[in-house]
């Protein structure tokens, strides 16, 4: 029978230190993951993973940037050293720059898909043999609703998330052969360091709410409620979705 847990289960998360990232960890861990967390600050994933050590849970820090291919090696090597097996990749690492199109640099707009894509897309592709070792895997993706419609969060930032949720898709069909789901999901505003300076600006903040049915921002433990059940066996038929946890703001948009 399978259980609302994630008992005996191994998951990589990466942007694991603050955030929406560290939400999703502390949420895994408290189901009963086993942990490897992944970000770019070694005094950050060192202090959380401390912390959480000393409660008693398996929870292991490596510093790395997911762009960097000697980076990766090192959050392949820690896979192999704990079993060389994976139950759940959680890509959460990304950046942004909010401005017009015509105002980013050819460097701002490369660094931001090279962040939200291209290191996606490389992270699934190194976890993939140890993602296929087990029966069922599954893949969690963060996009974004920018990645469906326009939340002036800027052009590049919308179009990474986009191809987020269609490498979803893509994957769910490619990997179903060994049994590895691979689902999207996808926030709308949320109470972040990453969102801070939008949800300080008064008039923003209240447009924001104008378009939210539901009347507020998100917490970050919101976004790791439905990761979570995306990382269960209880979520076993579903793959190449993408869920929104938005508030129900696609129902209006901004």
């Amino acid at each position: 029978m399978k259980k609302w847990n994630l008992e005996g289960k191994l998951a990589l998360i990466t942007g694991a230190s603050k955030g929406i990232g560290k939400a999703i960890a502390e949420e895994f861990l408290s189901l009963g993951c086993k942990i490897i967390c992944v970000a770019r600050n070694a005094d950050d994933i060192q202090k959380v993973t401390e912390h959480w050590q000393k409660q008693g849970h398996f929870a292991i820090g490596v510093a790395a940037d997911v762009t960097v291919a000697a980076d990766r090696a090192r959050i392949s090597a820690a896979i192999e050293e704990h079993g060389g097996k994976l139950d759940i990749l959680v890509n959460n690492a990304a950046t942004t720059i909010r401005k017009k199109l015509h105002d980013y640099t050819e460097e701002e707009y490369r660094g931001i898909f090279d962040v939200n894509v291209i290191g996606l897309l490389e992270m699934c592709r190194m976890a993939f043999p140890y993602l296929k070792v087990n029966a069922h895997s599954s893949v969690i993706n963060l996009a974004s609703v920018a990645g469906m419609t326009d939340v002036q969060a800027g052009a590049p930032y919308g179009l990474s998330k986009g191809a987020i949720i269609q490498l979803g898709r893509n994957l769910a069909a490619e990997w179903s052969e060994w049994g590895i789901r691979v689902n999207s999901v996808s926030p709308w505003y949320i109470n972040t360091e990453m969102a801070k300076a939008v949800l300080t600006d008064p008039e923003r903040l209240n447009r924001i709410l104008s378009r939210t049915p539901l009347g507020r921002v998100g917490d970050p433990e919101e976004i790791a409620a439905v990761v979570s059940f995306l990382a269960m066996d209880k979520s076993s038929y579903v793959t190449g979705q993408n869920i929104a946890v938005d508030g129900g703001f696609l129902i209006k948009g901004l």
